[in-house]
């Protein structure tokens, strides 16, 4: 290359404003713009006034010709709003979600949407203020320990006490969060540093060698023919081959490489709760939810398979719950992961291979195309469809009672498996992920490990911003959206067109029913009947103008339509049968073999339900 061509590409490769004064807070502020970020959420405060304050002199100098600011920051009720907005806008769209909150308590109330981050492996980058270095340590006002606090919590804490550091600090925090297995990354920034005055450089990120030599060995991990050759003949030996498919599908961005193999070798495809939607549902050879809470036609498949493939996927307790009665007549278990220390962490594999999903799929399928690999699996594919025919989801159809499957039933119908939809934690929960349709990933927002009551309507507002076209829908319950329910009026401040559906069996119902089941009906603080919260009227206060109650069930259809045809915010509050369970159920200490089917759903075998178990799997 000559001396021309060398100055020209660097001058190419050079940022415009390269060399540009700038303050700690605008350097911050513009590499989040540099990273593409759309749209952040975040409470004010004093330890984080600078940044907030080059936010809105960014927004106001770079403003959209319809005048809409490029990077607008959402302001919610609380903290741990701005969190979970953040991870709903991040698990809809696939980007890193950002957040931005003061110091002390603004920070620790960051803590709970990070945690549950990691535990479901969501990108986010938070930048957290911090009382000046020189006061660090001293109990200053509003100071926090938040590295210590958070480093148990995210995948990696910054500390930036040398100013000439925050620029690569905030862009290798957006590299931490979305490569390998994505996560949490906080960047703690002490007002001083915001302070500072810095000349921007425009590139340039820390060496992290450690973490990028672990790194580029995972990416660039490759199936060699031998390992292909390994795979084929265990699962041309199998029978009944199933795919047991997690979240990482769908953090991989490797649904249609799935589909691809699924197409190729007939596999039948049962999902984790957070892999919903990683596989078309509504496929014939889709088994929709397996685990603790999944369809019994899922179990019952598990119990028949005699080969895994665990795609992404931890053998979590909720699925694996006593890992050596989990698939037990499978004679191979393959796994593939992006996280070394998921390999035989729970139950041994006798295949496996650590690197990117989407890469490893399209390599297996293009092998196996070649060598003529085509499993013969009608008899399982009869008897797969002879599962979902038998035992089928059900509930009592003829109560005079609004029954909760119905409603999200109804809802489906006309969605048809292309809403996006949130949850918080509990009965609605579980109800949704088994009577909802998931046609495409990032349609399902759920808090899956953490299981973290109040996510559901701020994931739903960041879910909304992510995707303004489109309808987004949280079911909620009673309890559960007490959590977070400041954030009705971060709705409508918006604008934004969510639609929020509130189940409502006056009171905690998933701790009920375990109450029932294990602690012989002794419902200690799980009973809200005494409680006085009208939500129509609350939603109504912050300013929904759609706002009903149904009581009846000749309304639901007809109140259903209304709700969801509504051009703006909706609020529906339904008041559901309280001793509505969420069946079928794994018990403590029960395979699959063992569930509870409830009284509508065909069971195969004799339940277990034992009020000596331990209830650890709550």
């Amino acid at each position: 290359m000559n001396a021309q061509a060398l100055k020209t590409e660097t001058t190419t490769d050079r940022h415009p404003l390269a060399g540009q004064a700038m303050s700690g807070a605008e350097v911050i502020v513009q590499v989040l713009a540099d990273e593409g970020v759309g749209v952040m959420f975040g409470y004010s405060g004093g330890a984080i006034l600078p940044v907030y304050d080059a936010v809105f002199r960014y927004n106001a100098e770079h403003a959209c010709a319809d005048g809409s600011e490029p990077m607008p920051l959402v302001v919610p009720a609380n903290e741990q709003g701005a969190g979970f907005m953040a991870a709903g806008y991040a698990r809809a769209s696939g980007k890193v979600g950002v957040a931005i909150v003061t110091s002390g308590p603004g920070a620790t109330n960051m803590v709970t949407p990070v945690r549950d981050s990691m535990a479901d492996s969501i990108p986010l980058v938070v930048i957290c203020g911090q009382v000046g270095t020189a006061a660090i340590g001293s109990d200053a006002f509003q100071e926090a320990p938040i590295s210590n606090i958070m480093g148990a919590c995210a995948k990696h804490v910054f500390l930036v006490t040398d100013a000439a550091q925050l620029e690569a600090t905030v862009r290798t925090a957006f590299t931490l969060a979305r490569s390998g297995r994505p996560g949490p990354v906080v960047v703690d920034v002490p007002k001083d540093v915001q302070n500072t005055a810095l000349s921007f450089r425009g590139t340039g990120e820390l060496a992290l060698s450690g973490y990028r030599t672990r790194l580029r060995a995972v990416e660039q991990a490759t199936l060699g023919d031998a390992d292909c050759a390994t795979f084929f003949h265990a699962l041309m030996q199998a029978q009944r081959p199933l795919i047991y498919a997690g979240g990482g599908v769908i953090a991989a961005a490797a649904s249609a490489a799935l589909r691809a193999f699924v197409d190729a070798f007939g596999l039948p495809v049962t999902t984790t709760l957070m892999g919903l939607g990683g596989f078309d549902s509504t496929d014939p050879l889709a088994l929709h939810l397996l685990g603790m809470h999944g369809t019994a036609y899922a179990n019952y498949a598990v119990e028949d398979c005699d080969f895994v493939l665990a795609l992404g996927a931890r053998f979590d307790d909720r699925v694996a719950g006593v890992p050596d009665k989990f698939a037990p007549r499978a004679k191979f278990i393959a796994q593939i992961d992006i996280d070394p220390a998921e390999i035989g962490k729970v139950k041994p594999v006798g295949w496996h291979h650590v690197g990117p999903l989407q890469r490893a799929l399209e390599r297996l399928t293009a092998y196996g195309r070649a060598h003529g690999f085509k499993p013969q699996l009608a008899e399982w594919h009869a008897h797969v469809a002879e599962l979902k025919r038998v035992h089928a989801m059900n509930y009592d159809r003829a109560s005079a009672l609004i029954q909760p499957y119905a409603v999200l039933e109804a809802i489906n119908r006309h969605t048809r498996g292309r809403a996006i939809v949130s949850t918080g934690v509990g009965q609605h929960q579980m109800w949704a992920a088994q009577y909802f349709d998931f046609r495409a990933p990032r349609h399902w927002l759920t808090s899956g490990s953490m299981g973290t009551m109040g996510f559901g309507l701020p994931a739903a507002i960041g879910a909304q911003f992510a995707h303004r076209d489109k309808l987004v829908i949280d079911i909620d319950g009673d309890a559960s959206i007490r959590m977070n329910i400041g954030e009705l009026e971060t709705v409508t401040t918006y604008n934004l067109p969510v639609k929020v559906v509130v189940l409502n069996n006056v009171g905690d119902g998933m701790v009920r029913q375990w109450q029932k089941l294990y602690f012989k009906g002794r419902f200690a603080a799980s009973d809200k009947s005494l409680h006085k919260k009208d939500f129509v009227r609350a939603a109504q206060a912050d300013g929904f103008e759609w706002a009903r109650r149904l009581e009846r069930v000749g309304e639901l259809e007809a109140t259903i339509a209304d709700f969801l045809a509504f051009d703006g915010p909706a609020f529906l509050e339904v008041m559901i049968d309280p001793d509505a369970g969420v069946y079928p159920m794994v018990g403590p200490g029960a395979s699959y073999a063992q569930m509870i089917t409830g009284d509508f759903i065909a069971s195969r075998a004799a339940a277990v339900v034992r009020e000596d178990s331990s209830s650890h799997m709550f």
